[in-house]
């Protein structure tokens, strides 16, 4: 099943449960989605990469406005945003635990033969491909440096 479906059929469940965070955050897929179909190129699809790249954006473009609405002290908007959150992470792959992250990180590590900090672009191109949607690349790139560091 396309997310799309997935997407569709959770709408409905939602309509039918008057879930209203629920309702917003799947909207804001399906937009997305429709978005994403009607870009050039995209010949009316999207790839199962590309939805979760679609994914990713919506989160983090909602961290961020959570951030902002915190530091504004506008705790009305910043539940919005957690609740949207929580509904569009659902469709995401489970993030890896820090331990499993860094074990990830290390097996990358010893593949490409890196040994220095001057090795981290190597490192970065090949970890962001296998642990894309699994963990932020922020905390990838945080790891990668401690790593080649040692």
């Amino acid at each position: 099943m396309s997310l799309e479906a997935k997407i569709m059929a959770d709408m409905k469940e939602a309509m039918k449960a008057k879930d209203e965070a629920g309702l917003r955050g799947l909207r804001a897929i399906k937009a997305e989605i429709i978005k994403a179909k009607t870009e050039p190129g995209a010949n009316g699809q999207v790839t199962e990469d590309g939805e979760l790249k679609l994914l990713q954006k919506l989160v983090k473009q909602r961290k961020d406005s959570l951030e902002i609405f915190q530091q504004q002290n506008r705790p009305d908007l910043a539940q919005k945003e957690q609740e949207e959150i929580a509904v569009i992470e659902k469709f995401l792959p489970q993030p890896l635990s820090e331990a499993e992250l860094k074990d990830a990180i290390a097996a990358i590590i010893a593949q490409t033969g890196a040994s220095s900090p001057a090795d981290m672009g190597k490192v970065m191109g090949v970890a962001t491909k296998q642990l894309a949607g699994k963990a932020e690349g922020k905390a990838i790139s945080t790891l990668v440096k401690e790593l080649l560091a040692k």
